[in-house]
């Protein structure tokens, strides 16, 4: 299992410093902020990431890459066999900090696992900009803001992932 130290806590798995993302197959979907739509995709990926304590360049680079040739959309055989970049899709990345979300003790999430929003939007950027280089078309909610995202999720397909499997 890998291991990484962070703010001297060694972690692993799903814990600390590991870049996270939760990736819905969809027909459609689209992102609004105070009413007005911001961005909207047809068929691809909604992604919705969240930035971790300890992550850095590398992981949302490798994550990136990992999500432009997940192959979770059908061939003719309806095997999952072709990548958002084989069937022409595209990427609405959301930031969901929530994804960091520790709910183990009493009833109110802590967050102390996000990294703060200064460190994390440059991060947050870096995702978007690597994932585009990759060739997907990308759209994105905006940083910080209170969405509206409404997503027709294709199956429904949804994958959970964290760079914690890569690295």
């Amino acid at each position: 299992m890998h291991m990484r130290e962070v703010a001297g806590l060694r972690c692993s798995g799903l814990g600390y410093g590991f870049v996270r993302a939760v990736v819905q197959r969809v027909g459609e979907a689209s992102v609004s902020v105070e009413g007005r739509e911001i961005a909207r995709i047809g068929r691809g990926l909604v992604v919705y990431l969240g930035v971790g304590r300890g992550d850095g360049e590398p992981e949302v680079t490798w994550l990136a890459e990992k999500i432009a040739n997940l192959r979770i959309f059908e061939n003719d055989r309806s095997h999952f066999d072709q990548s958002v970049l084989d069937v022409g899709g595209a990427a609405l990345v959301v930031s969901q900090f929530t994804l960091y979300g520790d709910c183990r003790r009493g009833r109110r999430p802590s967050f102390e696992a996000a990294l703060p929003p200064e460190e994390a939007e440059p991060l947050y950027e870096k995702f978007l900009a690597a994932l585009a280089a990759q060739g997907v078309p990308v759209q994105s909610g905006r940083f910080r803001a209170m969405m509206d995202v409404a997503a027709v999720n294709a199956g429904p397909v949804t994958m959970l992932l964290d760079s914690a499997r890569g690295f």
